[in-house]
C-alpha cells in the first residue's frame, strides 16, 4: 500500500512547481508591459537589483546557519568569481531577451525561450557530455516548431525571435557556467552576486543608450515588482521548497509549461493571438523540450551532484534567472 503521506508530499511539490512555471511564464508578459515605459536595459537593471536585494535576506540566514556547519570543501572557483562569471552570462541572455520582446510577443518569446533545455546538452557535447536520443528527437521537434512559429513564407526569420534565440544560446551557457561554479559553491551568495553584476552592467547600457526618467521607472512599477519579487524571490524560493520531494525530471517537464503560461497570458492579458500556423509550431516545440527532458530506459535525470557525463540541466539552476 503507498504511503499517503508521501503521495500528499508529491501533489503539494508538484502544485508549486506548476505555480513556479506561471509566475514564471507571466513574467513575460510583465517584460513586455514594463518596456511601455523604460528602455529594456533600464528594465533589467532595475528588476535584477530588486532581484538581488530580495535575495540578501536569504543569504544572511544562511551564512549564520552556515556558521553552525561543518566547512565543506571549496569548488573549482570563488563565489566571487563564479557569480561574476554567471552574472555576464546573465547579463547577455536577460539582455537579448529584453530587446527581442520589443519586436516579438510574449507567447513567442516564451517558446523559443525555453528552447534552452535542448541546447544545454547540445552545446555539453563540446565539453565532453554524452547526449542521448531523447535530446536529439526534441531537438528536431523543436527546430520544426521554431521554423512553423517564426519562419515567414519568404524564408525569413522574424527579427525579435530571432534575438530571443540568441538569448536562449546564452541562458544555456548560463546553466553551463553555474554547473561550473556550484559545486562547493554558496548557491546563494552566488545567485545575488550574478544578480547584482547584471543590474550593473545593464544600468551602465541604460546610461548610454536610453534616456529614462524617474517617471518612467514609476509607470513600469508594478511589471519591475513583478519581475524582481515574483520571478527572482517568490519563484526562487518555491522551486527550491518543491524539489526537496520533487524527482528532477518530473521537475523539468512541470517547469516546462512556463512556455504556455506565457502564451496564455500573452492571449488574456496583450491580447497576442498566435495564428495556426503559430499554435502548430509551439506544439512542435514543447513537446520537443518535455522529450528532451525525459528519462531514459533504467536511468533518472541528472541531479546537481549526479553523473557529470549526462548534460541534461538540473531544473534547480535552470530558471534561478527569471
Amino acid at each position: 500500500m503507498k504511503d499517503d503521506g508521501a503521495n500528499t508530499g508529491t501533489l503539494t511539490s508538484d502544485a508549486l512547481l506548476l505555480l513556479t512555471a506561471a509566475i514564471w511564464g507571466l513574467a513575460f508578459v510583465a517584460q513586455r508591459v514594463g518596456m511601455e515605459h523604460v528602455g529594456p536595459f533600464g528594465f533589467n537593471g532595475v528588476r535584477f537589483a530588486l532581484g538581488c536585494l530580495v535575495l540578501l535576506p536569504l543569504v544572511v540566514s544562511d551564512a549564520r546557519a552556515r556558521r553552525q556547519r561543518p566547512r565543506t570543501h571549496d569548488g573549482p572557483v570563488s563565489n566571487l568569481t563564479g557569480g561574476a562569471l554567471a552574472g555576464v552570462a546573465l547579463f547577455a541572455g536577460a539582455s537579448f531577451q529584453q530587446v527581442g520582446m520589443v519586436y516579438t510577443t510574449a507567447g513567442n518569446a516564451g517558446f523559443i525561450t525555453g528552447l534552452y533545455v535542448i541546447l544545454v546538452p547540445v552545446m555539453g557535447i563540446f565539453l565532453g557530455h554524452r547526449t542521448h536520443a531523447r535530446t536529439w528527437a526534441g531537438a528536431v521537434l523543436a527546430v520544426a516548431g521554431m521554423y512553423l512559429l517564426s519562419v515567414s513564407g519568404r524564408f525569413t526569420v522574424a527579427y525579435g525571435d530571432m534575438l530571443v534565440l540568441v538569448s536562449a544560446l546564452f541562458w544555456a551557457c548560463h546553466v553551463h557556467i553555474i554547473g561550473w561554479v556550484s559545486p562547493g559553491g554558496d548557491a546563494l551568495r552566488i545567485s545575488a552576486l550574478q544578480y547584482a553584476v547584471c543590474s550593473v552592467l545593464s544600468m551602465a547600457v541604460s546610461a548610454v543608450t536610453e534616456t529614462n526618467a524617474a517617471a518612467d521607472y514609476m509607470g513600469a512599477a508594478i511589471p519591475i515588482l513583478y519581475g524582481g519579487v515574483m520571478s527572482v524571490g517568490v519563484a526562487y524560493t518555491l522551486q527550491v521548497v518543491a524539489q526537496k520531494r520533487a524527482r528532477p525530471s518530473h521537475a523539468s517537464i512541470i517547469l516546462c509549461l512556463e512556455s504556455v503560461f506565457a502564451a496564455l497570458g500573452g492571449y488574456v492579458v496583450l491580447g497576442e493571438v498566435l495564428t495556426g500556423r503559430g499554435l502548430a509550431g509551439c506544439s512542435l516545440m514543447l513537446a520537443g523540450m518535455i522529450v528532451s527532458q525525459l528519462a531514459g530506459p533504467g536511468r533518472s535525470r541528472v541531479t546537481p551532484g549526479g553523473d557529470p557525463q549526462d548534460s541534461a540541466p538540473p531544473p534547480s539552476c535552470a530558471k534561478s534567472s527569471r
